[in-house]
């Protein structure tokens, strides 16, 4: 809770330190499209989060994004698929992919690194392949479908109250369901969790299913948002975004702790550092600093809390 506390109160500087330097930061429009880039980049932290919290990790996101990018509008325009249809194939091939990956981490026990990292040089460059290298776009077209991404409801952009559902669908299962039990065991000790009869397989494979779903998922959203993917580019260091929200928002990289109230918080902060940067007029070229000292902080703070909980467990046991 006291990491959850830290980082809402590191959010809430931001976004007064940002509104204090532009006004434009609290207007409507601004609000609007910021909720709207939290709820799809959120969405995709979400999921990587499950994978971190094994002690794992899914490097594979972003070109999944782009794959399912590139797909999409190949599907339902040069195929002529139905718009949901072409969505449940692309959604289908993001699990399967997943699925993948698990197996070859739980069998063939290959590092998770190396696995999503094949994955991000293989489904870029399938995407690519695919279509000959040629922006994919669906026109003027699927103005209905388009607003799952664009439109709002009660005020709220779509993507953003996506975002809320899929993190109350997981906050249940990881807080309220001895599957969650288990995800946070393996990540703990993954060889005592299996000598206590935990599926760890299960486990391990069911979270790299859950983080390539939500990449598909947000891959749809970016895709109907941008309206236009460039093979070449559509989704590049999207897994760095899923991971410095997921990393800010309290999960330890050594796996066995995770908050999914705190990954939203996370990607929210860098959401907002990466609009206040754009408003300030601050270079563009900042961004992936940015991220990568959003990234460094979030280790940092995690190697601190866990050297001051074992000297507390030292002091304890000391007569």
């Amino acid at each position: 809770m006291k990491r959850i506390v830290g980082i809402a109160v590191l959010l809430a500087v931001v976004v007064i330190a940002t509104s204090l330097q532009d006004h434009r930061f609290l207007q409507a429009e601004n609000m609007s499209n910021l909720g709207r880039w939290v709820g799809m980049y959120g969405i995709l932290s979400v999921g990587e989060a499950f994978v971190i919290m094994t002690g794992g990790i899914d490097l594979s996101v972003g070109s999944i994004v782009g794959l399912v990018g590139c797909l999409l509008p190949m599907l339902a325009k040069d195929h002529g698929l139905p718009m949901p249809v072409a969505i449940l194939v692309v959604l289908g091939l993001s699990a399967g992919l997943g699925l993948i990956h698990g197996l070859l981490v739980t069998k063939l026990k290959l590092q998770p690194f190396v696995v999503t990292l094949c994955g991000l040089f293989v489904y870029r460059g399938a995407a690519r392949y695919i279509t000959g290298d040629a922006t994919q776009g669906f026109g003027v077209g699927y103005q209905d479908t388009k607003q799952l991404a664009a439109g709002t409801l009660f005020g709220l952009p779509n993507p953003f109250l996506f975002l809320l559902l899929i993190a109350l669908v997981a906050s249940v299962f990881l807080n309220l369901t001895v599957f969650g039990r288990h995800l946070l065991a393996v990540g703990r000790n993954d060889k005592t969790a299996r000598l206590s009869g935990v599926p760890v397989d299960r486990v391990i494979i069911t979270t790299y299913v859950v983080s390539a779903l939500a990449a598909g998922f947000g891959g749809v959203l970016f895709a109907l948002d941008l309206n236009s993917v460039q093979p070449s580019g559509h989704g590049n260091f999207f897994e760095l975004y899923a991971i410095a929200g997921a990393v800010l928002g309290s999960c330890s990289l050594r796996g066995g702790y995770g908050s999914i109230l705190g990954v939203l918080i996370g990607t929210a902060i860098v959401r907002v550092l990466y609009n206040a940067i754009n408003l300030l007029g601050i270079a563009t070229q900042l961004e992936f600093a940015v991220i990568g000292a959003v990234i460094l902080i979030g280790v940092l703070a995690d190697e601190l809390v866990r050297r001051a909980a074992a000297m507390r467990k030292t002091s304890a046991r000391s007569p």
